[in-house]
């Protein structure tokens, strides 16, 4: 990864985790990383993350790792976000699923 592709997803990173009020200690403690590591990600030049890391950090913030890497110029915030909704979404078990559906037809009389 060039250095200005690291620098951005570790500007990325910040931004997201400033902007959900999140902590280094609890966004490393959801993503399943070491506080250390994440200030490195934030704030150094640090070794290639794999793409393990990524995802649990794109998992933990909701966003995709695309939108991390700024990799997908067309995909904003939100739609980045949908994004990640719509992938858990798909992993989660059909009474999940339902619920969900039931949620939003609550919702959608209101």
């Amino acid at each position: 990864m060039p250095k200005t592709m690291s620098r951005k997803v570790g500007e990325q990173i910040r931004k997201l985790r400033t902007d959900k009020k999140l902590t280094l200690d609890k966004l490393a403690e959801d993503a399943g990383l070491s506080k250390s590591y994440l200030w490195e990600l934030e704030n150094k030049n640090p070794p290639r993350p794999s793409a393990e890391k990524l995802a649990g950090l794109a998992k933990a913030l909701g966003v995709t790792v695309d939108f991390l890497m700024g990799a997908d110029s067309d995909q904003d915030l939100v739609t980045a976000q949908d994004r990640a909704f719509f992938r858990e979404y798909q992993q989660m078990t059909p009474a999940m699923k339902e619920k969900l559906r039931q949620m939003k037809k609550l919702l959608d009389s209101k």
